[in-house]
């Protein structure tokens, strides 16, 4: 009998992360970044495309253009804002994905707006266009504990110390 390979499909954390960094684009382009996992079946594993819905004004001659959404599609993070229904499907400009790989040491794979691989790694953070952290931020308070002259930031602490926090770079 022939051994079945197991699905590839990403942990609910690298979801999370692919989420937000949909969420961090949307802000970052000031449009919506639609982030959809791609189901493993016909593959053998899923794929997260990055995606941004066409305008009617866009010329799409030279953009490599995708379908987003659809029943059953999985989109992650909030859509960008978009209100989108159940079914709803997008024509949008790909712009890259994220696939997994069963090869040794390369669970990610980026492919780039051509359809080229652009990076590899076992750490999907490595290939994300953003750091995202939800570590808490070092302190950057003086060797003397003091605040400066013209330093006045002593009100700037509205959250408690062991909340964590998301960087953006």
């Amino acid at each position: 009998m022939p051994r079945i390979q197991p699905l590839l499909v990403f942990t609910p954390d690298e979801l999370d992360l692919l989420g937000r960094t949909a969420d961090a684009l949307s802000a970052y382009m000031g449009k919506p970044v639609l982030a959809e996992v791609v189901d493993p079946e016909e593959t053998g594993y899923e794929w997260a495309l990055f995606a941004v819905p066409l305008d009617v004004s866009d010329d799409a001659k030279n953009m490599t253009i995708v379908q987003v959404g659809g029943q059953g599609s999985r989109i992650l993070g909030n859509a960008g804002g978009l209100d989108m229904s159940k079914g709803d499907v997008f024509d949008c400009e790909y712009l890259w994905a994220i696939q997994l790989s069963n090869i040794e040491g390369v669970r990610f794979i980026k492919v780039d707006h051509e359809g080229e691989e652009s990076g590899w790694s076992d750490d999907l953070r490595d290939l994300l266009p953003f750091v995202i952290a939800d570590q808490p931020l070092p302190d950057d308070d003086d060797d003397d504990g003091e605040n400066g002259p013209g330093d006045d930031d002593d009100d700037l602490d509205d959250e408690p110390p062991d909340a964590p926090a998301r960087t953006l770079h």
